[in-house]
Formats: structure tokens, sequence, C-alpha cells
């Protein structure tokens, strides 16, 4: 096609008359077959996160007790591996644990679909196992959300939900309500566990930030149990409601 000032005359300068027979795949500066420029999405990452390492003790009195939330997740941005712990500890000795190892897979921005397994002790109670499916990330105006389906022996079924927001109060403090809710399909008198909503706790922790991979926090937490699984704790003689004082540490790296 020829251009609108017609063709280049013929005593014009040849554009390659300088390179010298140089090219992107030839002479000294030639880049080679591979590849020298990666974009971020393919590269692999990894991070440990403690969300959670703290001690607890009851308002009303109580010995203390231990709890931590821990996260491993590693890979690319469309495809990771997921590691979730969390759990509860008291008198050098574990309570209650969950570990979820999961595979999770981008289907939109912010949000990730993942699926895996999940296993829970219970201290005097049975272990269970589950198959998670469940979708996490990041809702309008900030809110970290996750919402998981579970799937386990003997037709057993459970749904929990998660909910964070962190409130910038500087540049450093910063304010974190959170809340946890689980409902189960049907009972497990075993564990203490009854049909529909079994319970729901609500926390708040204010933390300061002396980086943004260290920081320290104080705060309160309110569990509370619902429907059947209250009357299973008030047949235990063990509390419905329970309010807690927190102090820990979070920090990832």
């Amino acid at each position: 096609m020829q251009g609108q000032a017609g063709s280049a005359p013929a005593e014009a300068r040849d554009p390659h008359a300088y390179a010298g027979g140089t090219t992107l795949s030839s002479g000294p500066y030639a880049l080679g077959s591979e590849r020298s420029l990666f974009m971020g999405d393919e590269h692999s990452h990894w991070v440990f996160l403690a969300d959670r390492l703290e001690a607890v003790r009851d308002v009303d009195g109580g010995p203390s007790q231990g709890a931590y939330e821990f996260l491993v997740r590693g890979g690319h941005d469309h495809d990771r591996l997921v590691l979730k712990a969390e759990g509860e500890a008291a008198a050098g000795e574990l309570e209650s644990s969950s570990t979820q190892a999961l595979w999770s897979h981008a289907v939109a921005p912010f949000w990730d679909r993942q699926v895996g397994l999940r296993h829970d002790t219970l201290q005097g109670g049975k272990a269970r196992n589950w198959l998670a499916l469940g979708l996490d990330g990041l809702a309008p105006y900030w809110f970290e959300v996750g919402v998981t389906a579970y799937l386990g022996e003997g037709g057993r079924t459970a749904l929990g939900l998660s909910v964070e927001y962190e409130l910038l109060l500087t540049q450093r403090l910063v304010l974190q309500p959170s809340l946890d809710a689980e409902a189960h399909g049907q009972h497990d008198s075993a564990n203490g566990i009854g049909q529909g909503l079994s319970s729901a706790t609500t926390g708040l922790r204010l933390r300061y930030e002396f980086s943004r991979q260290l920081a320290p926090y104080l705060g309160l937490e309110r569990e509370a149990h619902f429907g059947e699984t209250a009357d299973l704790r008030r047949t235990a003689d063990k509390p419905v409601r329970d309010t807690r004082a927190v102090a820990g540490l979070r920090f990832w790296f």
C-alpha cells in the first residue's frame, strides 16, 4: 500500500545502513532463543502467615488458653496450594484443631475457587474428615470473605463462613473486626454439635504494625452457640456464651 506522501525517494537513507549487519537474532547483541522477560503472573510465590498466635483468657476468669491460625500459600496467580491450620490449646495440650489442604484456582478478579480436604480433632471427641469446596476472595469495599461447604463420612455436611475487614486508623494502627460462623446438616453428639447453626464468633483486634510483616495486637472475642448445639452444651455443663480477651502476634514472611 502506498502512503499519502508517495514512495520514498531513491536517494533516501537506508534504515539498515548503520546496523553493521546486527539484528535481534544475530550479531554480538543477539538476545538468543531463551526468554529474558517474564510477566508477574508467570512467577511462583510463597508466603507463610501467622494470622493469630495469641493468649486467650475469659473475662469472667478461668485458666488461660492459647490459639493459633496459620496460612501457607504458594504457586502462581491462577493456581495455588493453600494450607490452613487453626486450633486451641490449654495446659500444654491441644484441645481442638482443624487442618485443611486446598487447591485454589482463580475464577474471577479477586476470587478463588478452593477444593481439598479438612481434618478436625477434638479432645474427648472423635476426629472427622471432610471434603471441602469453597470460594475465597475480596468482596466490594475490601471485605475478605470465605465460604466453604464440607462433606464428611456418613453423609455429614457443614457450611463455614468467615468475614474480615481491616480499618486503617493510621499508617501503623489497624482495627480488624471479624466474624466466623458454622452450621451443620446433622447431629454429631460425639463432638457436642447439633443440627443447624452451631456457633458464631465475633472478634475485634487492634494491632500496631512495627512493619507490615510484624504486628502485636490486643482484642476481644465473643463466641456464642445456638440451637441444638447450645442444648448439648448446657447438658454437658458447658457455657453457651463466652467472652474472651486476647493478646497476640501477627507476622508473615
